[in-house]
């Protein structure tokens, strides 16, 4: 039974917890760069080019990894496989809930930003996500 409570507190600590954290700051950081994408260039609805938009995206999802290394030096993931795992894991869940929040735009009366498609979610979170595999200590 101790083994048991062990391997639950050790999961909870050491996977969950920092799973966690690794996910909000994705996610944190790419409702960030929407926000203030939305801000510049609110009222300018001109059409963007779709590849163009995407590799955008991805330039801003590998600046977000480089400022948030400026503030999390270091993997909330210990394990190695964990961080492998949570490249698979993040990015689409990121591009889920930014394509949910850009449904929920267009149905409240708003426009459907680039960055809100599931593709480009999945773009900026995977390149975030990248530069914080290679580069946080």
């Amino acid at each position: 039974m101790e083994f048991l409570f062990e391997l639950l507190v050790y999961l909870f600590v050491e996977v969950l917890l920092p799973a966690f954290g690794e996910i909000l700051i994705q996610l944190f950081g790419e409702l960030l760069i929407d926000y203030g994408m939305r801000s510049l260039f609110d009222g300018h609805t001109a059409r963007r080019h779709p590849f163009l938009g995407f590799f955008g995206n991805v330039l801003l999802g590998a600046i977000a990894g480089g400022i948030s290394l400026l503030i999390f030096k270091e993997h909330f993931l210990k394990a190695m496989w964990l961080r492998v795992a949570m490249l698979f894991v993040i990015p689409p869940l990121a591009g889920v809930m930014m394509s949910a929040f850009g449904k929920w735009q267009e149905k409240h009366g708003g426009e459907r930003a680039s960055l809100e498609r599931f593709w480009n979610g999945l773009a900026f979170a995977l390149a975030m996500g990248i530069v914080r595999f290679l580069y946080a200590k």
